[in-house]
């Protein structure tokens, strides 16, 4: 499983559905592409939302991200993350 960061910023036609019932058909929405929720936090600033998701792989992450979007309202910027110990051994041999 590869984790990923998903910003998310409300669109108006977003703000006017937000409810928990909305939170959780966008976590079920997830599993269906089987991603498992870690964390969701809302924000101040520049992006409103980030959720920090587990996903098989990149098809995945993308096709959760499109698909939550359609549905939501919310765009979604979706970044991969690797823990840094991971990275200090990825980039060793550099």
């Amino acid at each position: 499983m590869a984790t990923f960061f998903m910003f998310g910023k409300y669109s108006s036609e977003a703000l006017k559905k937000m409810s928990a019932e909305r939170t959780d058909k966008a976590v079920s929405l997830i599993k269906k592409f089987g991603g498992e929720v870690n964390s969701m936090y809302a924000l101040l600033g520049e992006q409103d939302l980030v959720l920090i998701v587990d996903f098989p792989g990149v098809e995945e992450a993308m096709k959760a991200s499109v698909a939550l979007a359609k549905m939501t309202s919310v765009s979604f910027t979706s970044l991969p993350a690797v823990p840094v110990k991971d990275f200090d051994k990825m980039i060793a041999d550099i």
